[in-house]
């Protein structure tokens, strides 16, 4: 039988935690509760906790909704949320990351350092994926103004001869970023200044190289992660760049039997949105796989 290992490490980070344990909290107490956008990129997850009856509502939804209760999720909200919740009479229960919430407050205070048309006002420059929901919560800080690029072919984007101050999603790679400074630093008109900030979360940057470690170590990976868990796609990529047996999956019904031929160890690890009651049913799975692979040899 082959040795099997869930990573110590994967799971939720510390953000995602908090805002199930509010959702879980109010829908004990019997609350009718809305939550805005999935409250974590997990499906499975999501499914859980709509059987609880959580109930997940679009912002347009928002909009309708009046005299209720919604969570935001960890991702956190512009502050045009914050004023239509006040306007409709919503009761706002925030599960906003601690570390998403003060990168919001330091972009917000660069913001209203300048008028919006002070020509020595900063371009506030957001390193991060077009239409995530922290972004859309970061760009809001700034009233739409911020650039938001994902890559290095984004900074077409930035005026060199005006000052910059980047900031970065909190879930984004460290090397990803350094690079971008690399190349700001690159572009920049002499004298002209340039400030950037390292706002990345450490519990989802530390994680590369503990998983890599975790990876290189094992005959195959099973790595579970939500299809929209922007964080999964990265992680995953690290597993396989020194596994080239790491196999992507949701849930334990995608699990392939051939992945696992010949594997005498195998590991399970997943994104900062994968649970770990997930990991576990997958695990739970690999014996009859097993057994099934050995029955058509």
């Amino acid at each position: 039988m082959a040795d099997i290992e869930i990573d110590k490490e994967s799971g939720f980070c510390f953000g995602v935690v908090t805002a199930i344990r509010k959702a879980e909290e109010e829908l004990e107490s019997g609350a009718v509760l809305y939550c805005l956008g999935d409250i974590v990129h997990n499906s499975d997850e999501v499914e859980r906790l709509r059987r609880k009856g959580l109930r997940t509502i679009t912002h347009e939804e928002l909009g309708r909704l009046r005299s209720a209760k919604v969570l935001l999720r960890a991702h956190g909200e512009p502050p045009s949320t914050y004023r239509l919740a006040q306007a409709n009479d919503i009761d706002i229960i925030d599960a906003t990351c601690p570390v998403v919430l003060k990168l919001q407050q330091r972009i917000k205070a660069k913001a209203d350092e300048y008028a919006p048309d002070d020509p020595a006002a900063p371009q506030i420059v957001i390193y991060g994926k077009n239409g995530h929901a922290e972004v859309n919560g970061l760009v809001g800080q700034t009233d739409g103004r911020a650039i938001v690029v994902e890559d290095i072919a984004g900074l077409d984007k930035i005026d060199y001869s005006r000052p910059v101050a980047l900031y970065s999603q909190t879930t984004k790679s460290l090397e990803g970023f350094n690079a971008i400074i690399a190349e700001i630093s690159r572009c920049m008109v002499s004298g002209v200044d340039f400030t950037y900030c390292d706002t990345i979360c450490r519990q989802v940057a530390n994680r590369v190289e503990h998983l890599r470690a975790f990876a290189a170590g094992k005959d195959v990976i099973l790595f579970v992660a939500g299809t929209k868990s922007s964080n999964g796609k990265v992680l995953y990529e690290h597993c396989r760049a020194v596994n080239p047996r790491t196999h992507i999956l949701a849930n334990e019904a995608e699990l392939k039997p051939e992945w696992l031929d010949g594997a005498d160890t195998i590991g399970i690890c997943g994104a900062t949105s994968t649970p770990r009651w997930l990991m576990e049913k997958v695990r739970d799975t690999i014996p009859g796989c097993l057994a099934s692979s050995s029955e058509n040899v």
